[in-house]
Parts: C-alpha cells; sequence; structure tokens
C-alpha cells in the first residue's frame, strides 16, 4: 500500500476512472452516418444525429459486437438482456437533451485488468461494470470572440465506457492502468485508443482520508484526453484535497474540469446524483436480448491478448521480461518482432539479440523521427539480417548502430551496406595481431605506465587498435591478444 505523507501524517489516495472508449465502426450506434474522424464540421450527420423530429434510433448490431468482445476481453460477464436508457441533461451540443446510455442494466458486469505496479507487485484493477452509450457532439468556443459553434459529426458514435472499482492508488497506477487497458483495446481492434483524437478520454473519481478511516468525499474531473494530463490531475487533486482537509475544511462532492495550460483543476459544478438525470427506460428501443452461441463465436474470435503473448514471447525465445512486456505491449511490435524471425533454425541467442536491439536502437529511431513500428522504414526482413551478421560476427555491435542508421536513411539491406562500405569485422588474429603491435610501438611510453601499474591505459590500447581499424576489429579477440602482448 503507498500513502502519500505529510507533516501531520500519512494519506490514502482512492482512484477510480471512467474509461470513454469509441468503438471502432464504421457507423454510429444508432444511425448510419459515417465515424471517419477529420471531415467537415457537421459532415456526418444523420437526421437522429440532430435530432430531426421523427427519427428512431436502429441497434448497430456490429457495435454490440465490438462491446461484447471488449467485455470477454477485459474478463467480464455479457448479460444475455440488457436495457437502454435515457439520460436527461441540457447541452448545446446534445441536441436530443438526452443521451441514450445503459444505467440499470448495462451489458457487461465486472471484469478486471491486471497491471505491474511501480513497487514490482501485479495488481488487480476490477472493472464495476461496461455500458455503451452515444456520444455527444462539440462546442468550439476558439473560432470567435462572440460566438460558440456546434459539430455534431461525433454526436451519436458508439462509446463503451468502461468503469473501474475505486481500486487505484496513484497517478503511476492510474498511468499503468491506462496503457494497459489500451494496449487490450487495440489487439481487440475495439478502440484505437488515440486519446489526441478524443477517441479515448477518462473522467477521474478522486479523493484522499486516512488510513483506516471511512473513504473521503470524492471529486469527479471530467474529460482528461492523455496518459499525462491524468497523471498531472490525479497529482494536483490530491495535493489541493490534503491542503483543504489540513486546513480543518471539507472538500465539496463537485464535479471539475482539468487545464491543460496550467495544470490545474478548475470547479465545473456540484456533482450530480443519479436522480438530477432523470433516468428512465429508452422507449424507442426494445431490451437487448442476446444468445449465448453469439457470445461464444465472439470468445472463439479474440485474439492472444498482450499478457499471454508476453508469456508466450518469454516462453519460445527465452527473451528477458521486461523486452517480452515492452514487444507484447502493442500488438504490431509483436507482429514485426515475430516476423523478424520467422524462415530461420530456432536459435536462442538471435532472438535475444533481436529483442534487445528492437527494444533499444529501432525504437530510438522510431522515438526520434516520431514514427510508429508500421511506418518504420527498416524492414522485418532486414532486420533480421542485420541481427544475422551481428552473431555471426561479420560485423561489430559499434558498426551495427552505424548500419542501422544507414537503413533507415536508404533502405537498403544491411549485407549491401557491409559489402559497399567494406565494414566486415576483422577476426583474423594475425591482422589483428599487427595493429595492435602497432599500437604498442607507437605509444612505448604509454605501455611503460601500464606495466608499472596504471590498469586503466588498456582501455586507450583498445581505443587505438580500434581508431585505425575504423572500428573493424573484433574485440573480443582484439582484448585477448592485447593482454598477451602486454603481459609479456
Amino acid at each position: 500500500m503507498s500513502y502519500i505523507e505529510t507533516s501531520s501524517g500519512k494519506w490514502e489516495i482512492i482512484i477510480g476512472l471512467e474509461v470513454h472508449a469509441q468503438v471502432i465502426s464504421e457507423s454510429k450506434l444508432f444511425s448510419s452516418a459515417s465515424t471517419k474522424f477529420g471531415t467537415a464540421p457537421n459532415e456526418n450527420v444523420a437526421y437522429l444525429d440532430a435530432a430531426i423530429p421523427g427519427s428512431l434510433p436502429v441497434i448497430n448490431s456490429f457495435c454490440i459486437d465490438q462491446a461484447i468482445k471488449t467485455g470477454l476481453g477485459l474478463n467480464g460477464t455479457i448479460n444475455l438482456t440488457s436495457f437502454f436508457d435515457r439520460k436527461n441533461y441540457f447541452y448545446a451540443d446534445l441536441p436530443q437533451g438526452y443521451q441514450i446510455t445503459q444505467f440499470y442494466h448495462p451489458l457487461v458486469s465486472g471484469g478486471y485488468v491486471e497491471i505491474e505496479t511501480d513497487y514490482g507487485e501485479v495488481k488487480k484493477v476490477n472493472l464495476d461494470h461496461i455500458h455503451i452509450e452515444q456520444d455527444a457532439g462539440k462546442s468550439i468556443h476558439d473560432q470567435s470572440p462572440i460566438r460558440s459553434f456546434i459539430d455534431l459529426n461525433r454526436s451519436g458514435i458508439g462509446l463503451m465506457e468502461i468503469v473501474t472499482k475505486p481500486d487505484m492508488r496513484s497517478a503511476v497506477e492510474v498511468a499503468i492502468f491506462l496503457r494497459k487497458l489500451r494496449s487490450i483495446l487495440r489487439y481487440l481492434k475495439t478502440c484505437d485508443g488515440n486519446m489526441d483524437e478524443g477517441s479515448m478520454r477518462a473522467d477521474l473519481n478522486v479523493s484522499v482520508h486516512r488510513p483506516g478511516t471511512d473513504y473521503g468525499t470524492r471529486a469527479e474531473v471530467k474529460n482528461v484526453n492523455s496518459i499525462k494530463f491524468l497523471t498531472i490531475a490525479v497529482n494536483f487533486e490530491v495535493e489541493r484535497q490534503i491542503g483543504i482537509l489540513e486546513s480543518g475544511k471539507k472538500v465539496k462532492q463537485e464535479t471539475r474540469l482539468f487545464d491543460n495550460s496550467t495544470g490545474r483543476t478548475i470547479a465545473m459544478r456540484s456533482k450530480e446524483d443519479a436522480q438530477d438525470y432523470r433516468y428512465f427506460p429508452e422507449p424507442d428501443l426494445p431490451p437487448l436480448r442476446l444468445e449465448q452461441s453469439r457470445i461464444d463465436a465472439i470468445r472463439e474470435s479474440i485474439p492472444e491478448l498482450p499478457d499471454a503473448k508476453s508469456k508466450r514471447l518469454q516462453r519460445d525465445y527465452n527473451i528477458p521480461y521486461y523486452d517480452a512486456c515492452l514487444i507484447a505491449s502493442e500488438k504490431e511490435v509483436a507482429d514485426f518482432y515475430e516476423k523478424a524471425l520467422c524462415d530461420v533454425e530456432p536459435d536462442e541467442n538471435l532472438a535475444k539479440i533481436l529483442s534487445s536491439w528492437m527494444t533499444g536502437e529501432l525504437f530510438a529511431l522510431l522515438n526520434r523521427y516520431n514514427k510508429t513500428i508500421v511506418e518504420s522504414k527498416i524492414s522485418p526482413e532486414h532486420m533480421k539480417e542485420l541481427m544475422i551478421l551481428i552473431k555471426t560476427e561479420v560485423i561489430s555491435g559499434k558498426i551495427a548502430k552505424d548500419i542501422l542508421e544507414l537503413m533507415w536513411e536508404t533502405q537498403e539491406s544491411p549485407l549491401a551496406i557491409v559489402e559497399g562500405r567494406d565494414w566486415r569485422q576483422i577476426t583474423s588474429e594475425d591482422e589483428i595481431r599487427k595493429y595492435v603491435r602497432e599500437v604498442l610501438v607507437n605509444h612505448n611510453d604509454k605501455v611503460v605506465e601500464y606495466k608499472n601499474g596504471k590498469d586503466k591505459l588498456f582501455g586507450f590500447f583498445v581505443g587505438q587498435v580500434m581508431k585505425i581499424t575504423q572500428g573493424k576489429a573484433n574485440p573480443q579477440i582484439l582484448n585477448e591478444i592485447l593482454k598477451r602482448l602486454l603481459d609479456t
């Protein structure tokens, strides 16, 4: 258990999330309008999305299947019967004056996500439920000093609201949970997790209390759309609430907004209760009744998920736990890794070299150029070829880094780069011995110092040999020969 400790004593943090995940679907939850992102304002709007009188909702069966798949992937129970409800509230970007959602009887009950905490422990973050609902439109306030505009492209898009239990205890756990959740949803292909596009965002519920006492009054922070901002919002709320309580005042139950520019939360309104929304059964939609055979068929379609893939990568390739988790966190990365290892004899050393270079040098290149693995200018086949050249000692690790850079720039194969620049590693003992003798003769004064006990000069001699061989001397052979000659 982690606590915050101040001059007045310990505080425990209680955090729950309501994650809004946009369903991957070509059309909206109750209309045939497109869900394509980035189109002109109000281009993807059906009569229902604009609340034109007489328009009625029709359930998009594919969205339901996507929600079922999500529930199964998150270890939840799919309810064979669920109901839609109306949640009544009034915003300019909600044309109906209500949202069709599920309040009393959601599609999915329970579930959990396992995370590894910053203490190295495996922790289960339990889910309360997952329900499906339609999104609202978008209000735009920065286009005119005197007017606000409404874009209804998002109105009616299917959302899965994934509601956790209050099981998280720090901003770090929130970040770990969201990354893991996003990874699972992307594996399932039920939500793309692109928080910068608004297709995944979260409402944050935070409270603090003294250990051993009842939970404190929580504040809700609405619609935070990045993991970085969520962690900032958690830390600000914890500090704000502890400050209020330590001054002898009470925390108000309220809804707050997060200001990206200041890193602060701002009071928006007093927190509503369920009765404020006047929920009642949606009269235009019948109960959603499912056949068990439909659920079973969807269960069969679920791919290998991150945790299972990580364990298999460790088992099949004997790669380190950290590398396996990093590779398995994104399906496309795992596909790249396994594609690079196909059509070669099973080789534990090659698999380890590849995992190390992917999670190190290749990821660094992708980050530098702000590219995903799918956009990589280095193919899995060329990556495999480079690893074989390293393993068979045709090239050194130092030269391999330069080759990787050239592979990115030119898309040439590593072998073509090696041959074209004469970068093959020197492994001949006679040739390396010749260069070592040359260095020792040219630096006889340093040899004397070394033999008088200045052992650190060994690295100097290695560096000189590497300099005149342009880094091509095999390091292991070089070290052995150098040691023998210096000790004679």
